[in-house]
């Protein structure tokens, strides 16, 4: 699957999005271990603190259905600005072994980028010596 069209099922997501608050579509399209293709929507919460984020909703839809690990991870946001993963997410993406993180520019272009570029000297399992 290209770039593009990982983009496309991610920007499909977006508009199942539930954000009466913030008017922030975002949606998120993973590639499992296995080759599948996962979706999520963000979700807000009246509570903010229980929205959870397109990216933490396609990556554990996945994990409960069975992946192990997500290679690929793509993100569009359908209002504003384009938008990369929060901390929280980039962490959970650094869980399961995100190698590529695929964002789409305003005018439609594609910017690929490394999770090592976006969570920096990252603490992960191998950090806790168990």
């Amino acid at each position: 699957m290209t770039d593009e069209e990982l983009l496309t099922h991610a920007a499909e997501a977006a508009e199942g999005s539930y954000s009466p608050y913030s008017h922030f579509r975002v949606g998120s399209a993973i590639v499992t271990d296995d080759g599948s293709i996962i979706t999520g929507a963000n979700v807000e919460n009246a509570a903010f603190g229980a929205s959870i984020c397109a990216e933490a909703n396609a990556i554990t839809s996945a994990i409960a259905g069975g992946a192990t690990s997500i290679s690929t991870v793509a993100v569009v946001c359908l209002d504003g600005d384009p938008c990369t993963p929060c901390g929280n997410c980039r962490q959970i993406m650094r869980e399961f072994g995100v190698e590529r993180v695929i964002l789409q520019t305003p005018d439609g272009a594609t910017h690929p980028v490394s999770l090592e570029d976006l969570l920096p000297m990252s603490f992960g399992p191998e950090a806790l010596d168990i």
